[in-house]
């Protein structure tokens, strides 16, 4: 009876000081591998279209692995496309006037615009002839008013002739003024703004995946109309998996960024290899889902674990446990 009793003293003092050393908190063991617990992160990209339209093909489904510029959907770009070939046929125009204007005028245009200075003139001289020669005529009453009235119109049309065809002789000689050039510049370049804006459009018509991922939600149908800004897609990035953990203050010194690490989950017999990429220098309080309400108010950091996932096996927001083999032994008080 008595070697029971002493056996039982004795078994209850190694349970207490296993207790005393071990210790509970968000990590276990201060002199060999430090164990955390976290989570894996939750990295979701939401993908809208920023033009309004109608749905034409929708080749992605939920649930299926999309690579870096992947179409996920397209809008009917028969409209984007109509606006596109007029912008064409716009710059074309505005191209070619500049180079007219810049070219001058040629040889031919030159002597059409000569002979028609000289027909002007013509003109210009017989009508000046028949008001020279009327004029006494109507003061003595030999020809009416309404002839008289006739010949000064005649005049005055032949004059405004004669200017206007002087002036495109003239023009013709010297070629296109500056300012009409620098006017031809600027519509060309608003022709190809307007140009590229519509391509703008045109592309806008395509929706594709920013980053590999898997499709988690999809929100648009063939056919359907969407606005800008309206969530289609949501793209979970996965690659590289990345595990958050937490860290209590007095362990700090204990790991550093590079060391290795061991990640488990519940229900996976599997262990996954990673490596700590960044430890936050900011303080926080442990986050409600890793400990009890106890350790809820001690000062923790964040650490951000890169970890190989060969599998797919770890999902977004799953509890993990990290395992750091190489941690250093903690600081004796």
């Amino acid at each position: 009876m008595n070697r029971r009793i002493i056996a039982g003293i004795a078994l209850a003092a190694l349970v207490i000081a296993a207790i005393a050393t071990s210790g509970f908190g968000l990590l276990k063991g201060d002199d060999g591998p430090l164990t955390l617990y976290g989570n894996v992160d939750i990295r979701e990209v939401e993908m809208a279209f920023q033009a309004s339209g109608r749905v034409s093909e929708v080749p992605v489904e939920e649930g299926e692995r999309v690579k870096q510029g992947e179409l996920l959907a397209v809008l009917d770009p028969s409209q984007a496309q109509d606006r596109l070939a007029q912008a064409d046929a716009q710059l074309a125009q505005a191209r070619a006037q500049l180079a007219k204007l810049q070219a001058g005028s040629r040889p031919q245009e030159i002597r059409q615009a000569n002979a028609q200075q000289a027909a002007a003139r013509a003109a210009l001289s017989d009508a000046r002839a028949d008001y020279e020669r009327r004029q006494p005529l109507v003061e003595s009453g030999a020809i009416s008013r309404a002839v008289w009235e006739q010949t000064v119109t005649a005049l005055r049309t032949a004059e405004a002739r004669y200017a206007e065809a002087s002036q495109g002789a003239s023009l013709a000689q010297e070629g296109a003024r500056a300012e009409d050039i620098a006017a031809a510049r600027a519509q060309l370049e608003a022709a190809r703004a307007a140009r590229a804006a519509i391509d703008t459009d045109l592309d806008y018509t395509r929706l594709e995946a920013p980053l590999a991922g898997t499709v988690v939600t999809r929100s648009v149908e063939p056919g359907s109309l969407v606005s800008p800004g309206v969530t289609a897609f949501t793209i979970a990035i996965d690659r590289p998996l990345r595990v958050r953990a937490y860290v209590a203050q007095t362990d700090m010194a204990r790991i550093n960024p590079g060391m290795k690490v061991e990640v488990t989950a519940d229900g996976n017999p599997k262990t996954y290899q990673g490596t700590i990429g960044y430890i936050s220098p900011r303080a926080e309080f442990t986050p409600k889902s890793v400990e009890t309400e106890d350790l809820r108010t001690d000062l923790v950091y964040r650490l951000r674990i890169v970890v190989d996932n060969p599998d797919e096996a770890l999902r977004q927001g799953q509890p993990v446990t990290v395992t750091i083999p190489a941690a250093r032994p903690a600081a004796e008080d």
